[in-house]
């Protein structure tokens, strides 16, 4: 499939060990487990949202492994708002909305770090609203004229 990961990329910023360090201390999780748990359920997620050329550039800024997880899902063509997102994160899962939204900030924080601003940028400009606060960005909009 053409957004795998490439094998012949260049070696990410970090490796998946350090990328679930990152995201524990982000967290405050007690575990490497859960900061894994939560890496996997926020890019599966993420995955299903993400398409085209931003999908394939954001898997080769990742580890392996959570490219991998990133790239595994079939992308939906119910483009969800940040809040629905989170939303349909937390019915996914179990877990409750504050839980959810609490996680994917921890993992987006990192995935930030390691997207750099121009790709988060991209990324920005292709998911529906709310999104750049997930990801630890503040979100300008445009005034809408009165109608």
């Amino acid at each position: 499939m053409y957004d795998q990961p490439r094998p012949n990329r260049a070696t990410p910023a970090m490796t998946f060990n350090q990328m679930l360090e990152r995201v524990r201390y982000e967290g405050a999780y007690p575990t490497r487990e859960r900061a894994a748990e939560a890496v996997h359920h926020v890019l599966s997620a993420l995955g299903r949202q993400l398409t085209g050329a931003e999908r394939v550039d954001l898997a080769q800024c990742l580890p392996v492994e959570a490219a991998l997880t990133l790239t595994a899902q079939i992308p939906t063509t119910e483009h969800l708002t940040g809040w629905g997102f989170v939303k349909d994160l937390a019915a996914r899962t179990g877990a409750t909305p504050a839980t959810t939204r609490w996680d994917t900030g921890a993992v987006l924080a990192v995935v930030t770090r390691l997207a750099g601003p121009n790709l988060l940028a991209r990324i920005l400009r292709q998911l529906s609203g709310g999104y750049a606060l997930l990801f630890g960005q503040a979100e300008l909009r445009q005034p809408q004229p009165a109608a």
